[in-house]
C-alpha cells in the first residue's frame, strides 16, 4: 500500500527504466546526509552536484562525500550540464524553511523534478505557489514525511481502510520532546518567526500532525494555544502548544506539543474508530522506528511498554537524523519510482500543505483567541 492509502500505477517506458537519473542536492546542512545516502542506495541514480549559499561549505561537503560538482547557488546547479549535454533530473531541497519556495519554483521552471524537506513552506500562499509551479511545469513534486513509511503507520492506515478500526472518531497527538538550548543557538535561523516560521509545531510537531490528519481525514476547524516556557532566552517562537481539531467527518482530536520536556517522552499518535477499536503508534526515543504499542479491538488489548526504562530518552539531533535514514530511503525510493513512471509520489505538495494549514491555524487561533474555520 502507498503512503497515501491509494495506488497510482503507470508502466515506465523503456528509456525511463534504464536511464541513470542525475540528482542535485540544495543545502549541505544537517539533513543533507539522509538524502545523499537514500539516493545512493538506489540503482541507476547518481548524486552529481551539491549547492549551498556558502560556496566554501558546498565545496568542502561535496569533497568529503565524493560529489563531483559543487556550486554556490541553485541557479548554477540547475545550469550545470554534463559532457552529454544533460543536466540534473531531480533536486532535493534541504535548505532552511523560508527558502523552499524559491528553490522549488526555480527548479520547476527548469523542468527539474523536486523532492522538498518538510515543512513545504512557512505560509500557505507560498505552498500553493509551489504546488502550482510544479503542476504547470509538469514536474513531479514530493515533500518529506518519512514517518508515513513506518510499517506501524501503514498498519494503522490499513486498519482504517479495511474497516478494522472503522471511521476514525477520536484522535490524539502527543509530541513531548527535549531540546537543549544549544540546539537553538547552534544555527542562526532556528527559533525565529522570519527564518524558521515557528517552533515545535513547525519543526517537530508537523510530522505527527501529518500522521494524525492522514489517519483522521480533512480538518475543518482548529482551536489552539501556544506558549514559550523553557527556551525564551533563545527563541522568539513557541516551545509548547495545544490544540483541538474538528474534522469534516465529525471526528475530533487533541494535539499537544513541546520541546520543554525533560526527559523526553517521545511521540504518540492514537486513533479510535467507530468500531470502538483503538490503535496507537509511539516513537520513543525520538528518531527510532514507530511501533504500535496499543492495539485494542473486540475484547482484547494488545500493548507494549511505551517508555522502556532501559532506553535513553534524550537524544541529539545527529542521532535522530541518522536513525531516520532508512525511512528517508523508503520515501526517496517511492519518489524516484514516481519520477520514472510518471506517477504520483506518496506525499505530494498538496498532501504536505494539509499539515501546514493545521499548524498555522493553531498560531492564528492562539493570537486571536478564536477558532479558525477552514
Amino acid at each position: 500500500m502507498s503512503a497515501t492509502g491509494s495506488e497510482s500505477i503507470t508502466e515506465p517506458t523503456a528509456e525511463s527504466a534504464v536511464r541513470t537519473l542525475r540528482v542535485g542536492i540544495a543545502g549541505g546542512g544537517a539533513i543533507f546526509r539522509n538524502h545523499l545516502e537514500a539516493y545512493r542506495a538506489l540503482q541507476d541514480v547518481e548524486v552529481v552536484a551539491l549547492c549551498d549559499i556558502d560556496a566554501e561549505r558546498a565545496g568542502a561537503v561535496a569533497a568529503a562525500h565524493g560529489i563531483e560538482h559543487a556550486f554556490g547557488s541553485v541557479t548554477d546547479l540547475l545550469g550545470w550540464r554534463g559532457e552529454d549535454g544533460r543536466g540534473i533530473d531531480l533536486i532535493s531541497v534541504c535548505t532552511p524553511h523560508p527558502t523552499h519556495e524559491a528553490v522549488v519554483t526555480e527548479a520547476a521552471a527548469a523542468g527539474v523534478h523536486v523532492l522538498c524537506e518538510k515543512p513545504i513552506a512557512i505560509d500557505l500562499a507560498a505552498a500553493e505557489r509551489m504546488v502550482a509551479a510544479c503542476r504547470e511545469a509538469s514536474v513531479t513534486f514530493g515533500v518529506l514525511f518519512q514517518r508515513r513509511f513506518w510499517p506501524a503507520a501503514q498498519r494503522i492506515r490499513t486498519a482504517i481502510d479495511d474497516g478494522t478500526l472503522g471511521t476514525p472518531i477520536l484522535g490524539h497527538c502527543s509530541v513531548l520532546l527535549h531540546r537543549e538550548p544549544e540546539y537553538y543557538s547552534a544555527t542562526a535561523w532556528r527559533g525565529t518567526w522570519d527564518s524558521d516560521g515557528g517552533g515545535v509545531l513547525m519543526t517537530q510537531g508537523i510530522h505527527y500532525i501529518d500522521l494524525l490528519q492522514w489517519f483522521m481525514g480533512e480538518v475543518v476547524e482548529v482551536h489552539g494555544h501556544m506558549a514559550t516556557f523553557a527556551h525564551g532566552d533563545h527563541i522568539e517562537v513557541e516551545d509548547s502548544a495545544v490544540a483541538t481539531l474538528r474534522f469534516a467527518s465529525g471526528a475530533i482530536a487533541t494535539v499537544q506539543a513541546s520541546t520543554a520536556v525533560t526527559p523526553s517522552l517521545g511521540v504518540q499518535v492514537r486513533v479510535t474508530g467507530s468500531t470502538g477499536a483503538t490503535a496507537q503508534v509511539t516513537e520513543f526515543p525520538e528518531g527510532t522506528d514507530g511501533r504500535v504499542d496499543i492495539w485494542a479491538a473486540g475484547d482484547s488489548v494488545g500493548a507494549q511498554e511505551t517508555w522502556p526504562s532501559s532506553l535513553n530518552p534524550n537524544v541529539d539531533l545527529a542521532t535522530i537524523n541518522g536513525a531516520l535514514i532508512p525511512w528517508h530511503r523508503a520515501q526517496v525510493a517511492d519518489f524516484v519510482d514516481a519520477v520514472r513512471a510518471g506517477g504520483t509520489p506518496a506525499v505530494t505538495g498538496e498532501e504536505a500543505t494539509k499539515s501546514l494549514r493545521i499548524l498555522l491555524a493553531v498560531y492564528e487561533s492562539s493570537r486571536t483567541g478564536k477558532p479558525v474555520v477552514f
